[in-house]
Formats: C-alpha cells, structure tokens, sequence
C-alpha cells in the first residue's frame, strides 16, 4: 500500500508538473503572437489587415519566431537595463557623498572649525559650485619666487584664472595656513599677495615641514566643504604641469567612483634616524628592509570626490604618518579604490618630457626625482615650460 501510495503520489506530481510547463508554454506563445500582431498591425493599413488576421489565425497554432531579431532585442534591452543601473549607481553614490558632507559639515559647526565652518556658512544661502577638479597647490611662507615662478608659466592670472573657473570648472589656489604666531608679519605678507592674485586657499593650519600630513588633510576636507567637484588634485609648488593634458588625463576616469591618481610607488621604510624621510613608525611595517604599499609618489596625485570626501568625514580618525603620501596611501588601505599608475604625472624634465613632448605626447606634469621636484625650480621653471610645456591656449582648446 506505501509503494502505491507513493507512485501514485509520484505520478500526479509529474502530471502537476507537465500541466505547468504547458500553461508556461502556451502564455509564452500567447505573448509572442500578440507581439507579432501588434507590432505588424502598425505597418499594414486597412485593406491588408483582413487578410492579415486570416493567415495569422493559421499560423498560431505554428508561430514562427525570429530568433536573431529576438536576441537582437533582448541584447539592445539587456545593455539599456546596464546603463540605466550604472546612472542609478551613480546618482546614489552622489546622493550618499552629499548626505555624507551634509553630516561633516554639521559636526565642523559644533566642533567650531574655522578652516570648513567659515566656508559652511558662506554656503548655507547658496550651494556648493559644480566642478571639474580642485588643484591646491601646496605652498610655503618662504616659497615667493616660487609661486611667481608658477604664475608666470602655467598658472592662468586674474581674469583668465577666473574664466578658467566659469568656463572649465577649474578651481586652482595656492594653499597655505597661518604662522604660529597668527596675525604676525608672515600672514600679513600672504595676505597682500592675496590682494594682489586672488589665488590663495588658507586653511586652519599651522604651518610646518613635519606637519604635511596634517595640512593634506585638512586641504582635502576644506575644498570638498567649499566646491562640490570631480576630482581634487595636491601638487607642489616645484612642479611643472601642462593643464590640458592633465585634464585630459582625469576625463578618462571621470565616471568611476572611487579613483586614486597618480604614480605609484613602493619606496622602503626608512627606520635610521636622521635621515631624509624617516619613518618613527617603522615597526608598524613589519621587518627592517621593508617597503611601504603602494601609494603615489607626493609632487601630485589626484582622488575623486568620494575619496576627498572620505578624508573629511572620517579625518578625526584617519593617522597621519611622518610622510604625507605615505599617510594618504594609507587611508585607503581596506576601502574598495582604484588605484591607477599613469605615468605622465611624472615625467623626468629634459630630454624626457620634451621628447614625448615633441612626439606629441605632452606630459601631465614633469619635475625631477632627485630633487623631488624640479631641482632650482625658480630659476628653471620657465625653460622646462619653453621645452616641455603644451601649445598655448590647449586647456581651452581641450573638451573634458
């Protein structure tokens, strides 16, 4: 009886089954005959839709089907559904960037930073400009000649540094915070210059060679507090850049979320005090000849906006190391980044950037590894922009 009872069972479960693949079949015919109806019933007039109907009725009970027309169709629906979840996944990272922000700035009115809340409240009545990239260009007390050398080669001035903003969304300052003394001689110098150009950046800073890691971070999350844009860039004030090429160069990765730019390296950690870039935390990476991960070389590298404001929300908790590349490399240790090596953003100077130069291949941005930077770049700023500097006029000639 428990054997009968089972097959029985067994039977009426493989009927059950056949009946539902046939009621499946016959609406999946049903669907596609319609389909075909309708989509030949718009390409027939009056006279031949009779006729239409009567050799339809035949060929129901045989539907033919174009398959490569079908596939064709699903493909072109399959690659319009891939785009649209892309947009999708795009505006809610911007959605989540913005709320994020929102959170950052609240918390710097409370903690009463001057550096983000002042630019919080000069927003408040208006929202952050939309741009291409921010580029602060990190500059000292000490370092005159050497912004004057920058703008009188490739830094736009006055209305042209202007228009570069309105017609680019290109946003470039010299960045710099305050002497320990505030209000002394050095600030009142920059701020006559400020009067001067129009092209200073001040943070909530104190300035100091040991405190780069804290003066990058404080810049990334003051920018993203004040313009709202794709990518914020840190460069030095003794390198030369071709600005169309690099915003060339950042156009490419313009859609991809989270990016991290520059030229990767892995240099070792150097524990032996006194010595030109010494790691007190050398311990913390393991074995004495170690290397740093990877990260990019300091002189300029650029993060996208999801990255900077990552810096923000999270700076009272993110550890700065001795060395401020090394420090920004590790903030993205464990986050889901793309780092990407391009090599035009470091170019060694004559012969290397004017030959690719002259190959028509002009380099992002060019300076000398032994110096970590252009060696004597006040004196030789202008001859490395005569030899290796882009056509003029190409960042306005150059579509981002």
């Amino acid at each position: 009886m428990g054997v009968g009872r089972h097959q029985k069972s067994a039977t009426s479960g493989v009927s059950a089954r056949w009946v539902f693949l046939l009621c499946i079949s016959s609406f999946v015919l049903g669907v596609l005959v319609v389909n075909r109806i309708l989509a030949t019933s718009e390409t027939i007039d009056g006279n031949e839709r009779a006729s239409f109907e009567q050799n339809d009725q035949a060929s129901s009970l045989h539907p033919l089907v174009d398959c490569e027309s079908k596939e064709g169709d699903i493909l072109s629906r399959v690659s319009h559904t891939h785009d649209v979840i892309k947009t999708l996944d795009k505006t809610i990272s911007s959605l989540e960037v913005e709320l994020a922000t929102a959170r950052a700035a609240r918390s710097d009115g409370r903690d009463g930073s001057p550096a983000v809340s002042k630019s919080i409240d000069a927003d408040q009545s208006n929202q952050r400009p939309r741009m291409f990239f921010v580029m602060g260009i990190m500059t000292a007390f000490s370092s005159r000649k050497r912004r004057d050398s920058i703008r009188g080669t490739w830094l736009p001035k006055g209305d042209e540094l202007k228009r570069l903003e309105t017609e680019k969304g290109i946003i470039m300052r010299f960045v710099i915070g305050h002497s320990s003394l505030s209000g002394g001689v050095l600030d009142h110098t920059i701020e006559a210059e400020e009067e001067q150009h129009k092209d200073f950046f001040r943070l909530n800073h104190i300035e100091g060679y040991h405190e780069l890691s804290s003066k990058t971070q404080i810049y990334f999350s003051s920018a993203v507090a004040k313009w709202d844009a794709d990518f914020y860039i840190k460069v030095d004030d003794d390198v030369h850049v071709n600005l169309g090429m690099l915003g060339s160069t950042l156009a490419r990765h313009r859609s991809k979320p989270r990016v991290y730019i520059g030229c990767m390296k892995s240099g070792p950690v150097l524990a032996q005090k006194g010595v030109k870039y010494h790691e007190p935390e050398y311990w913390k990476f393991g074995e004495d000849g170690n290397k740093y991960f990877r990260h990019a070389t300091g002189q300029i590298y650029a993060i996208s906006k999801d990255l900077a404001t990552y810096i923000s929300v999270n700076r009272q908790l993110l550890h700065k190391y001795a060395n401020e590349d090394v420090s920004l490399g590790s903030w993205f240790i464990g986050l889901d980044v793309e780092h990407i090596d391009d090599r035009s953003l470091c170019c060694g100077t004559p012969l290397d950037c004017e030959w690719k130069g002259q190959a028509g291949n002009p380099c992002a941005a060019s300076f000398d590894w032994s110096c970590s930077g252009l060696c004597k770049s006040v004196e030789r700023m202008l001859e490395i922009h005569q030899r290796c500097g882009e056509d003029e006029g190409a960042i306005w000639h150059t579509s981002f």
